[in-house]
């Protein structure tokens, strides 16, 4: 294989710069073109990092220096892009959530492995320290069972942001509110560390705002496959945006990851009599303040691109040893699942079962 991976990223917009940076500044890429189906915007794109611009994808795709192609376009857009590039024998990173519906994600899977290229979704927080930090704790047995998780997301979303383009905030290309959007990679995190999802219960709605078609607030109350019961709460109208917050509880374990930071990380030990009846004072956190530094409580823009970068050289090692990103598409659906569920459940207000 040549020494460096070509790039091209689809969709200029906010997430698409981010996709860009990566592939300028990762060892063994270089970003050779960006796409976007407006023109002003593929050249503005296009002078910001001094490569071609693009509006016509097939052009992009007839190149042979592009070995991967980065989809940042609309979430119910993200599948016919992915395929296209798929069945021109490139591989593919699709920005989250892997597209909003199961169909059309089990599509782009089939595709993809029909035409022997890699599909990596977009999960960059399983990459922070903090994630990697408690995931091996829990993986090690230190935690024992897990017994209950939270993932919480009080984020901030104008309604200028929803105003700003069409698609925002409809089903169709949006593909969902604050938990599609927003909080798919808390949600993500949640079942990450506890384990995958059985049942669901929910409430969502439209509270405080306008002219949008999907939710700005949900609950949701979980039950785990390994027994455990957790909870999802996620909005877009907790002014002025507050962070995002996952905590998980095992047996002998506890974690919060705060923000992307590991702010509590409590592991007893077996000489550790468990303390006085109303909790043990002697117990040490073992947290150390990693992580991001960005925030996008308030700012989709603040968005920090270290979890990318990771995810970005993961994909090239994946394409290099001919193995699975580790993000691949089975990866990317469990969030989507969960999030389905949800409005489901909302929906109808009944219970709903995993896999739906």
């Amino acid at each position: 294989m040549k020494d460096e991976v070509g790039f091209a990223v689809v969709g200029c917009g906010v997430i698409g710069r981010t996709h860009a940076d990566q592939a300028v500044s990762c060892e063994g890429a270089y970003l050779a073109a960006v796409v976007d189906e407006a023109p002003e915007r593929a050249q503005a794109f296009a002078r910001r990092y001094g490569v071609p611009g693009y509006s016509n994808l097939e052009e992009v795709l007839q190149r042979e220096d592009i070995d991967v192609v980065t989809v940042a376009t609309p979430s119910g857009a993200h599948g016919d892009v992915a395929m296209r590039a798929a069945r021109a024998g490139k591989h593919v990173i699709v920005e989250k959530p892997i597209e909003v519906t199961l169909e059309k994600a089990n599509a782009m899977i089939a595709v993809c492995r029909e035409n022997g290229v890699k599909l990596c979704v977009v999960s960059q927080h399983r990459f922070d320290p903090s994630t990697i930090a408690v995931k091996r704790h829990i993986d090690e047995g230190r935690f024992g069972k897990m017994l209950l998780g939270e993932a919480t997301v009080h984020w901030y979303r104008s309604q200028a942001y929803y105003d700003s383009g069409d698609w925002r905030g409809t089903w169709k290309l949006d593909g969902g509110g604050a938990l599609m959007n927003q909080s798919i990679h808390t949600i993500d995190l949640l079942q990450h560390l506890m384990g995958p999802v059985e049942r669901i219960y929910a409430h969502a709605g439209t509270f405080n705002h306008e002219r949008i078609e999907v939710e700005d607030a949900a609950v949701a109350v979980l039950r785990f496959r390994g027994g455990g019961i957790g909870t999802i709460v996620g909005t877009t109208l907790a002014y002025p945006g507050l962070s995002a917050r996952v905590e998980v509880f095992g047996e002998s374990g506890t974690a919060v990851i705060d923000g992307d930071r590991l702010t509590h990380l409590y592991v007893r030990s077996q000489e550790a009599t468990g303390g006085s009846s109303y909790g043990d004072q002697a117990a040490v956190n073992k947290a150390t303040t990693v992580g991001e530094v960005g925030s996008a409580a308030a700012d989709p823009s603040a968005v920090s691109g270290g979890g990318h970068a990771a995810q970005f050289i993961d994909m090239i090692q994946a394409i290099r040893e001919d193995r699975e990103p580790l993000v691949n598409g089975a990866e990317g659906k469990k969030p989507l699942a969960i999030i389905l569920g949800i409005y489901e459940s909302a929906r109808t207000g009944r219970e709903v079962h995993l896999p739906l």
